[in-house]
């Protein structure tokens, strides 16, 4: 399977980075082909100008040219595999960022034109998505708060993909007070999940 793999995280030292790492390697070992982007390596701009937003809808194209090589992988991918913190909640602001200038018109939806009616899913292509993240809150708190996180990608995104699109989930939780054991046993978990696809 052609995947693409989405790494958010400004330390290459990090558990982050850790993840990155065994995902990458075992993704390899299971003879799918990877393209990866490193947000934080490549030095990827988060901010949306003010010239963008004005031709978000009005001249898409432009939009797309400056995101080239993002959205070229984007569409050739079959699957997709992000693996960032949470923090306050959710993605860091350089995957929103990613999301905001590569998930354009024209790349993964197309706007209505229509009152009432919701765009049309332009990525037809991806039928695997994976969602990997740690965070410093415990389960039971992100579950009363509705893991908005989990649901940006799980709910609100997946419209954007095949309909019969898989999606698989981990999530380490406790993460400022998680043990060498725990983080093994996660990195495990991970590896498993993966060798499962």
């Amino acid at each position: 399977m052609r995947i693409l793999v989405i790494f958010c995280h400004p330390s290459d030292a990090s558990f982050g980075a850790a993840i990155h790492d065994v995902a990458c390697r075992t993704l390899r070992a299971q003879g799918h082909e990877l393209r990866i982007h490193d947000l934080y390596a490549e030095g990827f701009d988060p901010v949306l100008t003010r010239q963008e937003w004005e031709q978000y809808l009005t001249q898409p194209d432009r939009n797309i040219a400056s995101q080239q090589q993002h959205v070229d992988d984007l569409r050739w991918a079959e699957g997709l595999v992000v693996i960032y913190p949470t923090w306050f909640f959710g993605p860091p602001a350089m995957l929103k960022g990613w999301l905001e200038k590569v998930w354009l018109p024209g790349v993964t939806f197309e706007v209505a034109t229509v009152k009432g009616r919701r765009p049309r899913p332009l990525l037809q292509n991806i039928r695997l998505f994976v969602g990997i993240t740690t965070s410093g809150s415990p389960w039971w708190w992100i579950r009363l708060i509705r893991d908005p996180g989990r649901s940006l990608f799980t709910r609100g995104l997946r419209v954007t993909f095949a309909a019969r699109c898989r999606f698989r989930w981990a999530q380490l939780y406790n993460m400022n007070t998680v043990t060498d054991a725990d983080r093994k046993a996660f990195l495990a978990r991970v590896e498993r999940m993966l060798q499962r696809l």
